[in-house]
Protein backbone atom coordinates (compact mmCIF):
# COMPACT_ATOMS: atom_id res chain seq x y z
CA UNK A 1 0.00 0.00 0.00
CA UNK A 2 2.83 2.40 0.57
CA UNK A 3 5.96 3.55 -1.14
CA UNK A 4 9.47 3.44 0.22
CA UNK A 5 11.04 6.32 2.10
CA UNK A 6 11.40 9.43 -0.03
CA UNK A 7 13.85 11.34 2.10
CA UNK A 8 15.87 10.45 5.17
CA UNK A 9 15.73 14.10 6.17
CA UNK A 10 11.95 13.91 6.32
CA UNK A 11 11.86 11.06 8.80
CA UNK A 12 10.96 11.92 12.35
CA UNK A 13 13.39 11.07 15.09
CA UNK A 14 12.45 8.62 17.81
CA UNK A 15 12.29 11.47 20.35
CA UNK A 16 10.12 13.75 18.23
CA UNK A 17 7.06 13.04 20.38
CA UNK A 18 3.66 11.73 19.25
CA UNK A 19 2.39 12.37 15.75
CA UNK A 20 -0.10 15.23 15.98
CA UNK A 21 -3.21 14.72 13.86
CA UNK A 22 -6.13 16.96 12.91
CA UNK A 23 -9.42 15.42 11.78
CA UNK A 24 -11.42 17.41 9.20
CA UNK A 25 -14.81 15.91 8.34
CA UNK A 26 -18.33 17.34 8.43
CA UNK A 27 -19.78 14.15 9.95
CA UNK A 28 -19.52 13.95 13.72
CA UNK A 29 -19.75 10.15 13.75
CA UNK A 30 -16.92 9.79 11.26
CA UNK A 31 -14.65 12.03 13.32
CA UNK A 32 -15.61 10.15 16.47
CA UNK A 33 -14.74 6.84 14.84
CA UNK A 34 -11.36 8.10 13.66
CA UNK A 35 -10.68 9.58 17.09
CA UNK A 36 -11.34 6.23 18.79
CA UNK A 37 -9.12 4.35 16.33
CA UNK A 38 -6.25 6.81 16.58
CA UNK A 39 -6.62 7.29 20.32
CA UNK A 40 -5.82 3.63 20.84
CA UNK A 41 -2.54 3.91 18.94
CA UNK A 42 0.69 4.69 20.80
CA UNK A 43 2.59 7.59 19.34
CA UNK A 44 -0.44 9.28 17.74
CA UNK A 45 -2.38 12.16 19.26
CA UNK A 46 -5.52 13.82 17.86
CA UNK A 47 -4.99 17.52 18.57
CA UNK A 48 -8.11 18.97 16.99
CA UNK A 49 -11.22 18.48 14.87
CA UNK A 50 -12.96 20.60 12.26
CA UNK A 51 -16.37 20.23 10.65
CA UNK A 52 -15.74 22.32 7.54
CA UNK A 53 -12.83 23.28 5.32
CA UNK A 54 -12.50 26.84 6.53
CA UNK A 55 -12.38 25.73 10.14
CA UNK A 56 -9.77 23.13 9.18
CA UNK A 57 -7.50 25.78 7.68
CA UNK A 58 -7.79 27.93 10.81
CA UNK A 59 -7.23 24.95 13.11
CA UNK A 60 -4.12 23.81 11.26
CA UNK A 61 -2.66 27.30 11.48
CA UNK A 62 -3.35 27.35 15.22
CA UNK A 63 -2.10 23.91 16.28
CA UNK A 64 0.43 23.04 13.50
CA UNK A 65 -0.21 19.27 13.33
CA UNK A 66 1.97 16.76 11.53
CA UNK A 67 -0.87 15.21 9.53
CA UNK A 68 -4.38 16.28 8.52
CA UNK A 69 -7.02 13.69 7.63
CA UNK A 70 -9.13 15.71 5.19
CA UNK A 71 -12.58 14.89 3.88
CA UNK A 72 -13.36 16.05 0.35
CA UNK A 73 -16.99 17.13 0.54
CA UNK A 74 -17.42 19.67 3.34
CA UNK A 75 -19.40 22.90 3.74
CA UNK A 76 -18.05 26.46 3.41
CA UNK A 77 -14.77 25.27 1.88
CA UNK A 78 -14.30 21.81 0.39
CA UNK A 79 -11.39 19.60 1.35
CA UNK A 80 -9.45 20.15 -1.87
CA UNK A 81 -9.57 23.93 -1.54
CA UNK A 82 -8.69 23.63 2.14
CA UNK A 83 -5.71 21.43 1.24
CA UNK A 84 -4.43 24.02 -1.22
CA UNK A 85 -4.66 26.73 1.44
CA UNK A 86 -3.00 24.64 4.12
CA UNK A 87 -0.12 23.48 1.96
CA UNK A 88 0.30 26.91 0.43
CA UNK A 89 0.97 28.32 3.88
CA UNK A 90 2.98 25.44 5.34
CA UNK A 91 6.34 26.24 6.92
CA UNK A 92 9.57 24.54 5.88
CA UNK A 93 10.51 23.96 9.52
CA UNK A 94 7.21 22.16 10.17
CA UNK A 95 5.64 20.85 6.97
CA UNK A 96 2.06 19.66 7.28
CA UNK A 97 1.03 16.49 5.44
CA UNK A 98 -2.50 15.98 4.15
CA UNK A 99 -4.23 12.65 3.57
CA UNK A 100 -7.44 12.98 1.57
CA UNK A 101 -10.24 10.75 2.89
CA UNK A 102 -13.42 10.16 0.92
CA UNK A 103 -16.20 7.65 0.33
CA UNK A 104 -16.12 8.57 -3.34
CA UNK A 105 -13.69 6.55 -5.45
CA UNK A 106 -13.54 9.21 -8.16
CA UNK A 107 -10.56 9.99 -10.34
CA UNK A 108 -11.28 13.71 -10.46
CA UNK A 109 -10.88 13.87 -6.68
CA UNK A 110 -7.67 11.85 -6.87
CA UNK A 111 -5.96 14.06 -9.43
CA UNK A 112 -7.19 17.31 -7.88
CA UNK A 113 -5.84 16.09 -4.53
CA UNK A 114 -2.44 15.35 -6.05
CA UNK A 115 -2.38 18.71 -7.79
CA UNK A 116 -3.25 20.39 -4.49
CA UNK A 117 -0.15 18.76 -2.97
CA UNK A 118 -1.77 16.04 -0.86
CA UNK A 119 0.57 13.23 0.20
CA UNK A 120 -2.07 10.53 0.25
CA UNK A 121 -5.51 9.47 -0.83
CA UNK A 122 -7.48 6.89 1.15
CA UNK A 123 -11.05 5.68 0.95
CA UNK A 124 -13.07 5.80 4.14
CA UNK A 125 -13.77 2.08 3.91
CA UNK A 126 -10.07 1.37 4.48
CA UNK A 127 -9.28 -0.78 7.49
CA UNK A 128 -8.30 0.82 10.82
CA UNK A 129 -4.83 -0.66 10.33
CA UNK A 130 -4.50 1.07 6.94
CA UNK A 131 -5.71 4.35 8.42
CA UNK A 132 -3.09 4.24 11.17
CA UNK A 133 -0.37 3.16 8.77
CA UNK A 134 -1.26 6.00 6.39
CA UNK A 135 -0.55 8.56 9.09
CA UNK A 136 2.82 7.04 9.90
CA UNK A 137 3.72 6.79 6.20
CA UNK A 138 3.09 10.42 5.29
CA UNK A 139 4.53 11.73 8.56
CA UNK A 140 7.92 10.28 7.71
CA UNK A 141 7.87 11.94 4.30
CA UNK A 142 6.58 9.16 2.08
CA UNK A 143 3.72 9.23 -0.39
CA UNK A 144 0.62 7.16 0.29
CA UNK A 145 -1.06 5.58 -2.69
CA UNK A 146 -2.54 2.14 -2.98
CA UNK A 147 -1.35 0.03 -5.93
CA UNK A 148 -4.68 0.63 -7.65
CA UNK A 149 -4.36 4.39 -7.25
CA UNK A 150 -0.75 4.30 -8.45
CA UNK A 151 -1.90 2.49 -11.61
CA UNK A 152 -4.46 5.22 -12.20
CA UNK A 153 -1.84 7.94 -11.82
CA UNK A 154 0.41 6.24 -14.35
CA UNK A 155 -2.45 5.59 -16.75
CA UNK A 156 -3.75 9.15 -16.48
CA UNK A 157 -0.43 10.80 -17.17
CA UNK A 158 0.88 8.34 -19.74
CA UNK A 159 -2.15 7.66 -21.89
CA UNK A 160 -2.55 11.11 -23.48
CA UNK A 161 1.16 11.40 -24.32
CA UNK A 162 2.28 10.46 -27.83
CA UNK A 163 5.24 8.10 -28.12
CA UNK A 164 7.33 10.84 -29.73
CA UNK A 165 7.14 13.33 -26.84
CA UNK A 166 10.64 14.84 -26.49
CA UNK A 167 12.38 14.29 -23.18
CA UNK A 168 12.55 17.44 -21.11
CA UNK A 169 15.57 16.53 -19.01
CA UNK A 170 15.96 18.74 -15.93
CA UNK A 171 19.29 20.53 -16.24
CA UNK A 172 19.72 20.69 -12.48
CA UNK A 173 19.96 16.90 -12.09
CA UNK A 174 23.22 14.99 -12.34
CA UNK A 175 23.38 11.93 -14.58
CA UNK A 176 22.93 9.64 -11.58
CA UNK A 177 20.02 11.66 -10.21
CA UNK A 178 18.33 11.50 -13.61
CA UNK A 179 18.72 7.71 -13.60
CA UNK A 180 17.11 7.62 -10.15
CA UNK A 181 14.22 9.78 -11.40
CA UNK A 182 13.66 7.34 -14.27
CA UNK A 183 13.47 4.49 -11.77
CA UNK A 184 11.11 6.43 -9.51
CA UNK A 185 8.82 7.05 -12.47
CA UNK A 186 8.57 3.30 -13.03
CA UNK A 187 7.42 2.85 -9.42
CA UNK A 188 10.64 1.22 -8.23
CA UNK A 189 11.32 0.98 -4.50
CA UNK A 190 14.61 2.10 -2.99
CA UNK A 191 15.77 -1.52 -2.83
CA UNK A 192 14.87 -2.06 -6.49
CA UNK A 193 16.67 1.13 -7.53
CA UNK A 194 19.72 0.07 -5.54
CA UNK A 195 19.79 -3.29 -7.29
CA UNK A 196 19.26 -1.81 -10.74
CA UNK A 197 21.90 0.91 -10.40
CA UNK A 198 24.33 -1.09 -8.22
CA UNK A 199 24.10 1.36 -5.32
CA UNK A 200 23.53 1.06 -1.59
CA UNK A 201 20.06 1.85 -0.30
CA UNK A 202 21.40 4.71 1.83
CA UNK A 203 22.93 6.24 -1.29
CA UNK A 204 19.64 5.81 -3.14
CA UNK A 205 17.76 7.60 -0.36
CA UNK A 206 20.17 10.50 -0.63
CA UNK A 207 19.74 10.68 -4.40
CA UNK A 208 15.93 10.54 -4.10
CA UNK A 209 16.00 13.34 -1.54
CA UNK A 210 18.14 15.49 -3.85
CA UNK A 211 15.90 14.82 -6.87
CA UNK A 212 12.79 15.87 -4.97
CA UNK A 213 14.51 18.96 -3.55
CA UNK A 214 16.00 20.12 -6.85
CA UNK A 215 12.73 19.70 -8.73
CA UNK A 216 10.60 21.15 -5.95
CA UNK A 217 8.51 17.98 -5.68
CA UNK A 218 6.70 16.98 -2.51
CA UNK A 219 7.15 13.23 -2.75
CA UNK A 220 7.62 10.21 -5.00
CA UNK A 221 4.08 10.38 -6.34
CA UNK A 222 4.67 13.85 -7.71
CA UNK A 223 7.96 12.62 -9.17
CA UNK A 224 5.96 10.08 -11.21
CA UNK A 225 3.64 12.83 -12.44
CA UNK A 226 6.62 15.07 -13.30
CA UNK A 227 8.34 12.29 -15.26
CA UNK A 228 5.30 11.52 -17.39
CA UNK A 229 4.50 15.16 -18.02
CA UNK A 230 8.07 15.78 -19.20
CA UNK A 231 8.45 12.72 -21.43
CA UNK A 232 11.02 11.09 -19.14
CA UNK A 233 8.89 7.94 -19.10
CA UNK A 234 6.77 7.14 -22.14
CA UNK A 235 3.44 5.27 -22.27
CA UNK A 236 4.04 1.65 -21.43
CA UNK A 237 6.84 2.50 -19.00
CA UNK A 238 9.65 2.87 -21.54
CA UNK A 239 12.20 5.66 -21.10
Amino acid sequence: MNEQSASPMAERGADAGPLRVVLADDQDLVRAGFRVILGAEPGIEVVGEAGDGEAAVELVEAVRPDVVLMDVQMPILDGLAATRKILGATREDHPVKVVILTTFDREDYLFEALQAGASGFLLKNASPEDLVESIRIVARGDALLSPEVTRRVIARFSAPAPATVPVNRPAELTDREFEVLEQLAKGASNAEIAGSLFLGETTVKTHVSRVLAKLGLRDRTHAVVFAYENGIVAPGGNT
